[in-house]
């Protein structure tokens, strides 16, 4: 089935692309092709397309990385899971915003907003009126024109989700009939921009289908998932969990057999995905149909050599899977202190990797000295880090990342970032519904379903594959490893160096056989996400939500794991986070001052900003 994104290049040439500007709405941008071209379903297909072509960022260079819909900046690298990574000298705004220090002028948020409405909120909208008239018209049907405008709200309903991720609910509200967007407030009644979302959601999922012909296009199922996020992030969980059970109930989705499938491109739009941003490359100049938003955030150093080092895991994130002697999380002491890590170590120096029992999700997520990364060969440590005193002892997060068997096949053979490859980000899988069910779950006290639920994903992390191929010294040779899993010369160490029959660390995984009381399951649950959807863009959002709950994070504010998380980390990174204090001032971005600036008297700042 062909992707979207083979059509994307063609659709982004011809439709309208504006800035949140006065100037779009007096006159036409170069490049732009008459409205009227469009009025028909071969040409609403086409801005459909277009705007489809915005969630995966292929706008670049309009915009750039602080666009992205994966939200490695506000979601990870602000939270406990993740450094920026890389070095302090680059890349400078994301430095603010893992420090908790993000000013007005933050050029990061305001490529978010320029993208959520400036592009992706324009162009539904622009895809809306054309549908409306079309319709009018008598040139599409009624239910053609039903279908189509379902797939156009529903993306609409997601730049929407994205933005308020990012600025809470200080956005203009804007439809496809609003005549001047330039002077719309931001300011909104209580639970009105969480309405214009779930609206947009409910008639998606009223009128798209259970399945698409095409992949990468939205289903009601899609739909439901992510209103229930939308609900959640507001501890709404009747409504959430009302749409979750819609989802279960169907039997449309199964868990993947392996942790891992969720995240190879080999298994792309497999039977756990429910909304997948397709990516394309070397179809165009610098693969732009691939997700560019995390361009800069492949491994940077020494023997794999591509750009640029950024969003590299945290030794928190490390600590977090350590297991006790039953398999299962150690949440109160697990930072206490650390597993061992190679910082300040070369790569040629003895180290010893940690033997303390490890949930095994742990070497799929992040990669770290000693242990074989995919089939590149063993991580070699330093050498293969851009800078650990700024950005930590560990590469890139390891999930979007591609197999060595597969560059310049299934990755870019254009441009300056290399790492661009054809690795699908699922945006939402059956994994999501399962964990946000059992949270639901152990809100309203019901331990059994939660813990259900919970051990089943579990259980499938437990009968997934784990990483291979035990490394027996401790010194490297200095000299590059040339070679990987399966590999002809395997044996270029001599004397046994490697044991690839057994396991690469000490993994085990136990599952809950009962929960004390309704905090210790939500506390499971809230671990479990962690561990599951580790760099993914989703903690900080999550702590953020949680925070509000009555027990919290286990007992803690958002502000004490954040702040505890700074103070223990210096133990790793000497200065980076010396000095950085979270507060509740901090939980979201500023509007940005350019807006501002644009829409004086419209558009207000939110009151910790001004």
């Amino acid at each position: 089935m062909k992707k979207l994104s083979i059509l994307m290049v063609i659709v982004f040439l011809l439709t309208m692309s504006y800035s949140c500007s006065e100037d779009f709405l007096t006159k036409e941008p170069p490049g732009s092709t008459s409205e009227n071209v469009f009025y028909d379903a071969t040409g609403i297909d086409a801005l459909l397309i277009g705007t489809y072509a915005m969630v995966g960022g292929s706008s670049l260079w309009e915009i750039s990385w602080g666009a992205s819909i994966q939200n490695w900046t506000y979601g990870s690298a602000a939270s406990d899971d993740a450094y920026k990574g890389s070095e302090e000298g680059d890349q400078t705004p994301v430095n603010d915003i893992e420090r908790w220090q993000v000013q007005t002028t933050n050029g990061y948020p305001s490529n978010k907003w320029q993208w959520a409405f400036g592009m992706g909120v324009d162009r539904a909208n622009k895809t809306i009126k054309v549908i409306n008239k079309t319709e009018e018209d008598g040139t599409i049907t009624a239910d053609e024109a039903t279908q189509y405008r379902a797939q156009a709200r529903f993306l609409r309903a997601m730049f929407y989700f994205e933005a308020r991720l990012v600025f809470g609910d200080y956005l203009p509200i804007l439809d496809e009939n609003t005549e001047d967007p330039s002077q719309v407030t931001n300011v909104n009644a209580d639970g009105a921009v969480l309405k214009f979302i779930t609206d947009d959601l409910a008639y998606a999922a009223s009128n798209l289908p259970a399945s698409q012909a095409q992949v990468g296009r939205a289903t009601k199922y899609a739909a439901m998932a992510l209103a229930a996020r939308a609900y959640l992030q507001d501890l709404k969980y009747s409504e959430a969990e009302a749409l979750l059970d819609q989802i279960i109930a169907s039997g449309k989705y199964t868990l993947a057999p392996d942790f891992m499938d969720n995240f190879n491109i080999a298994t792309n739009n497999n039977g756990e995905s429910i909304f997948e941003i397709q990516a394309n490359v070397n179809d165009i100049n610098e693969s732009l149909n691939a997700e560019m938003g995390i361009g800069l955030n492949w491994p940077h150093g020494g023997d794999i050599g591509m750009c640029c080092g950024f969003h590299q895991p945290s030794q928190n994130l490390f600590n977090a899977y350590k297991v006790d002697a039953n398999g299962l999380p150690m949440f109160d002491t697990f930072n206490d202190a650390d597993l061992a890590n190679d910082a300040g170590i070369g790569s040629d120096e003895t180290f010893v990797p940690t033997d303390h029992a490890l949930d095994p999700r742990v070497d799929h997520t992040l990669s770290r000295r000693g242990i074989p990364y995919k089939d590149w060969g063993i991580n070699r440590g330093n050498a293969w880090v851009r800078k650990q005193t700024d950005g930590g002892p560990y590469l890139p997060v390891a999930k979007p990342f591609f197999k060595k068997s597969e560059r310049f096949s299934l990755s870019t053979t254009t441009g300056w970032q290399t790492g661009i490859n054809a690795n699908n980000y699922r945006y939402l899988r059956y994994t999501h519904v399962i964990l946000w069910k059992a949270e639901c779950a152990a809100y309203r006290g019901d331990l059994e379903t939660a813990r259900t639920y919970v051990n089943m994903i579990r259980q499938r992390a437990k009968d997934s594959d784990v990483v291979m191929g035990k490394v027996l010294i401790t010194k490297l040779p200095p000299e590059a490893y040339p070679w990987g899993i399966g590999s002809s010369d395997a044996d270029y160490l001599t004397g046994g160096d490697v044991d690839w029959t057994k396991p690469a660390a000490n993994y085990q995984i136990g599952l809950y056989t009962s929960f004390a009381d309704a905090n210790a399951a939500m506390e499971a649950v809230q671990w479990e996400q962690r561990l599951e959807f580790a760099t993914e863009g989703m903690r900080f959002f999550d702590l953020r939500r949680w925070d509000d709950l009555p027990n919290q994070i286990g007992g803690k504010s958002m502000a004490e794991i954040l702040n505890g998380f700074a103070t223990a980390d210096l133990r790793v990174r000497p200065s980076f986070l010396s000095g950085a204090n979270f507060s509740d001032n901090d939980k979201y971005m500023p509007i940005p001052q350019n807006q501002l600036d644009q829409q004086i008297g419209v558009l207000e700042q939110r009151p910790e900003y001004k």
